[in-house]
C-alpha cells in the first residue's frame, strides 16, 4: 500500500465473499495478494449463513487467504443477534437452515427445537445445500402462526465456480409465498452487520466491498460507509448505472487490485466528464475521446447519467454504441 493508493484513505476493508473473493471453491485470482498488499484489517462479512465462522475461516485459509474465526461475520451471527431483540433469553427456535446456524442459536442461549409440534417462539432461517422440502413445511408451519421470523439473507443467487445457483432468498420467498410474511432480515442490505463487522476491528473509516448492488452496496450506502463494487461477481456496469440512489457504489474496478492504485483511477465521481445532453430521460452523448475505453468510459457515463438524473443512455451511433457494449453499458 502507498500513501496514495485507495486502501490509504481508510483503515479496514470489509470484504464480501463469494464473488469478490472466491467463487465456490475456487479463489478469484489475485484476491488474496490485494487484500495483504492493502496492510489493512479485513472482516470477511458474508450473507452465506450455511458455514460456521470457524469453517469459513478454514475454507478461506485453504485458498490463499489470510483468516480467522474472529475474521469473519456471517449473516446467521448477525440473524442470532437480531433475534434477542424479538424474544426472551431461552427461547424455542426453529432454525430452517445448516446444523453450524443451529449450534449458533445454542451457543446464544436459545433451545433449538426441530419441529413446529414444539411450539417454537421464533423460526431463523439461513442457507443450506441439505435442506428439504419437509424443513420449509415445518417452517411453514411456525411462521404461519405468527411468530418471529429472521431470515439470515435475502440473496436470490449465490455465485459458484459453474455458475448462479439458488441462494437463501429463493427459499426465503417460497416460505413468502406459502405464509403471506415477511421475515426480519439480518444480513447485507442490513445496516447493523456492517456496522458490528466494523467495531470488530475498531474502524471509522471502513471500505466496504462486494460485487452484488442489493446486499453489498445498499448495506454500505444503509451502513453510511464508502463502497467498492467489483466486476467478479453478479452486477456490472449496467446494473450501476440503472441503480437507484440507495444502491450506487462510490468506486467501480474490475478487481480487488484498485486497491493498491490510486483512489481517483475507480471513484466515479472524479470520472472525466462527457459532452452529452438528457432527452426522452436518457443520457445521449454527443461524443467520446478516443482514449476513453473499457471500465474507465463506464465510470464516465455513469458519473454523467447520475449528475443529470437519468439512468439511462439514449440511441447513439453504431461505432460509441459499440463502444459502450465494450464498456459493459447498454443502449436504449
Amino acid at each position: 500500500m502507498t500513501d496514495s493508493s485507495l486502501a490509504a484513505l481508510h483503515d479496514a476493508l470489509l470484504v464480501d465473499l463469494d464473488g469478490t473473493l472466491i467463487r465456490g471453491s475456487e479463489p478469484i485470482p489475485g484476491a488474496a495478494d490485494a487484500l495483504d498488499r492493502s496492510g489493512l484489517p479485513v472482516v470477511y462479512v458474508t450473507n452465506n449463513a450455511s458455514r460456521a465462522p470457524e469453517d469459513t475461516a478454514a475454507h478461506l485459509r485453504a485458498l490463499g487467504f489470510r483468516a480467522e474465526a474472529g475474521d469473519v461475520m456471517t449473516s446467521a451471527q448477525a440473524a442470532v443477534v437480531m433475534l434477542a431483540e424479538h424474544v426472551d433469553p431461552g427461547a424455542r427456535v426453529l432454525v430452517v437452515g445448516h446444523d453450524s446456524f443451529r449450534r449458533l442459536a445454542e451457543a446464544a442461549g436459545f433451545q433449538v427445537v426441530l419441529s413446529a409440534d414444539e411450539h417454537p417462539d421464533a423460526v431463523l432461517q439461513g442457507l443450506s445445500r441439505e435442506l428439504t422440502w419437509g424443513d420449509l413445511a415445518e417452517g411453514c408451519l411456525a411462521i404461519r402462526r405468527g411468530v418471529p421470523w429472521v431470515a439470515s439473507n435475502v440473496d436470490a443467487t449465490l455465485p459458484t465456480e459453474r455458475g448462479l445457483l439458488p441462494g437463501n432468498g429463493s427459499l426465503v420467498a417460497a416460505l413468502r409465498a406459502a405464509t403471506d410474511r415477511e421475515p426480519v432480515v439480518a444480513g447485507k442490505p442490513a445496516a447493523g452487520v456492517l456496522r458490528a463487522a466494523a467495531a470488530t476491528v475498531g474502524s471509522r473509516r471502513p471500505l466496504v466491498v462486494g460485487d452484488r448492488l442489493d446486499t453489498d452496496i445498499e448495506g454500505a450506502v444503509s451502513a453510511g460507509m464508502p463502497s467498492l463494487l467489483v466486476l467478479t461477481g453478479v452486477h456490472g456496469p449496467a446494473d450501476l448505472l440503472a441503480a437507484g440512489e440507495h444502491r450506487r457504489a462510490t468506486y467501480l474496478a474490475h478487481d480487488l487490485s484498485a486497491l493498491l492504485q490510486a483512489p481517483e483511477l475507480s471513484h466515479i465521481g472524479s470520472a472525466p466528464e462527457l459532452v452529452s445532453r438528457v432527452a426522452d430521460d436518457a443520457l445521449h452523448l454527443d461524443g467520446i475521446p478516443g482514449d476513453l475505453l473499457g471500465i474507465d468510459l463506464a465510470r464516465s457515463v455513469i458519473r454523467q447519467a447520475w449528475g443529470h438524473g437519468v439512468t439511462a443512455i439514449g440511441d447513439t451511433g453504431s461505432d460509441v454504441r459499440s463502444r459502450l457494449a465494450d464498456a459493459g453499458l447498454v443502449v436504449g
